[in-house]
């Protein structure tokens, strides 16, 4: 009988290993931060993909997230700005003189989501991704899943996640294009619990020679502090 309980518990516990519900933050509805850099080796940054380099170009940014879909970076060089704002699959760029208006429900994988900050929501999975469980890291006791985006978005890149089962944020990506080509790993580091939610305060991406080519540091973060809706306006 000892055998049989031991057999089912270990059953239950795979299932909810399995499933990426398990791995969601969702008490997150929004987060603001100031990201700085730390290394922005734009030779190597040039490896993962000819425009990879550019958001390293901005020595600090302040960003905010909230859910679903909303973000809004803002940036400044000398005497130039920068507001990046996407509201869905709506994309707005404002510089100082100049202002752009995309629509990226067929580019995917241009949506600046929780996903780069090393975070997964519920919308996030029920609205952009799917998921597939692969197992469960042996070295961290991780679980590690591929992320791919959904059927309909004619999109075959992916994303390998390691994800922490307590704390719940992802603490490896590996980025692969639509070709299957490995383009980047990163390494979300530092978690801190900030109204009840983990999150990474420090980001290293490597390039597929193994080299360390961007850190990032997330500084002055909030978390569910109610940003308003106006924030986020894409137009």
């Amino acid at each position: 009988m000892t055998t049989l309980l031991a057999m089912v518990a270990i059953g239950l516990t795979g299932g909810q290993a399995n499933n990426i519900e398990n791995y969601l933050q969702a008490d997150l509805k929004d987060a603001t931060l100031v990201a700085k850099i730390v290394k922005g080796d734009q030779k190597e940054l040039a490896k993962i993909n000819k425009d990879f380099g550019q958001s390293y170009r901005f020595s600090s940014s302040t960003i905010y997230f909230k859910e679903p879909f909303k973000m809004r970076a803002e940036a400044h060089v000398e005497e130039s700005s920068v507001v990046y704002i996407i509201n869905g699959a709506e994309l707005l760029i404002k510089l100082t003189n100049f202002t752009s208006k995309q629509n990226l429900a067929r580019a995917p994988g241009r949506r600046q989501t929780l996903l780069d900050i090393g975070i997964l929501t519920p919308s996030l999975m029920s609205g952009l991704l799917d998921s597939k469980f692969i197992r469960t890291d042996r070295e961290t006791g991780n679980a590690v899943f591929d992320l791919f985006y959904k059927p309909n978005m004619d999109d075959s890149s992916r994303n390998r996640v390691w994800i922490d089962k307590n704390k719940k944020y992802i603490t490896k990506r590996e980025w692969f294009n639509q070709w299957t080509r490995q383009l980047a790993t990163f390494y979300y580091l530092n978690p801190v619990q900030i109204n009840g939610v983990w999150l990474p305060t420090r980001l290293e991406v490597k390039n597929v020679d193994n080299v360390i080519a961007g850190v990032t540091k997330y500084e002055s973060i909030k978390v569910n502090s109610g940003l308003s809706d106006s924030l986020f306006q894409a137009r």
